[in-house]
């Protein structure tokens, strides 16, 4: 927390963002003008693509909810009117690997920002924890390079867009060396058999408390999970660096809890919910084939918004 003038001005000075577009970067900057952070002389916001290069600068504490969405692309429109899309795979010296999956590449331009022993808490799709190919390089080396401590599993219902199934994954970046830095991941489930909306039952700080007791941020070495097999509905367990790497693509898409509403129909949720989840389902179906589509060269229609 912030409680002294010496600590505000030394977040408004160490803060440093960067945007793409210039309507969000504006009304960014803005706000943050208005909240007492910049100045003319300061301007912690700059317009730029943050995937184009490695800008050298360096950081200890990386905040992210890089975009979510379809993966990167250019959109061309040839003779006689014809669209067409390429897709934009980055390709950058300090990457562990080429991909055009956006949130992959993110994953790796953070890690790329961090100073030694740096920290990053970045919000991330699940694909990003199941994806093969780039997706399972990359987590590999994350895994060896950084010590990836912490998963959080949000719930459904957080986002505007409908359907996204996000994380919010801990780690620090560590010297180079030939054993793996990570020796547990502890991971908090908190979306099986949890419901939230964004105007009738929105997430609330104290929905977090429990997480937080459990975070324990002097050291993971501190940490007890809730979790045993004298109590299987404990949401905060720990996986050993081997158990992960081993797993199918080293997939860290990892759930544990029964999900209620499939074992006893008595637990099932309210209607109006199920029918909000399957909603949320079906978006995320429909965004899947649209990527598809898109790297066809087609454009899909948003039909359900009609």
């Amino acid at each position: 927390y912030v409680r002294t003038p010496q600590q505000r001005e030394k977040m408004q000075g160490g803060l440093r963002a960067v945007e793409k577009k210039q309507l969000p970067h504006m009304l960014c900057v803005t706000n943050m003008l208005l909240h007492g952070i910049g100045d003319q002389e300061y301007e912690p916001i700059v317009v730029s693509d943050s995937l184009a290069a490695d800008p050298g600068d360096r950081f200890d504490l990386i905040l992210a909810n890089p975009p979510f969405g379809k993966k990167s692309g250019t959109t061309i429109v040839g003779e006689g009117g014809k669209v067409s899309k390429e897709r934009d795979t980055v390709e950058r010296d300090d990457f562990w690997a080429t991909t055009s999956n956006k949130q992959l590449n993110f994953v790796q331009h953070i890690k790329t920002l961090l100073k030694v022993n740096g920290s990053a808490a970045v919000v991330v799709p699940d694909n990003v924890l199941f994806e093969g190919g780039a997706g399972e390089t990359i987590r590999r080396k994350l895994l060896h390079e950084c010590d990836v401590h912490t998963l959080l599993r949000l719930p459904t219902g957080l986002f505007y867009a409908q359907g996204v199934k996000a994380n919010v994954l801990f780690f620090d970046k560590k010297p180079a060396s030939e054993t793996p830095w990570t020796r547990k991941l502890w991971i908090y489930d908190l979306r099986t058999n949890m419901h939230f909306t964004l105007k009738t039952n929105p997430l609330k700080r104290e929905d977090l408390n429990d997480f937080v007791n459990c975070y324990v941020p002097e050291g993971p070495h501190l940490r007890t999970p809730t979790w045993s097999e004298k109590d299987p509905t404990g949401r905060w367990r720990a996986y050993d660096y081997e158990v992960l790497i081993n797993r199918d693509k080293a997939s860290l898409d990892i759930f544990w809890l029964k999900d209620e509403s499939l074992e006893d129909s008595d637990n099932l949720p309210e209607p109006g919910i199920i029918a909000a989840e399957i909603v949320e389902d079906l978006q995320a179906a429909l965004e899947q084939f649209r990527e598809i589509a898109a790297d066809l060269g087609e454009e899909v229609e948003d039909a359900m918004d009609g």
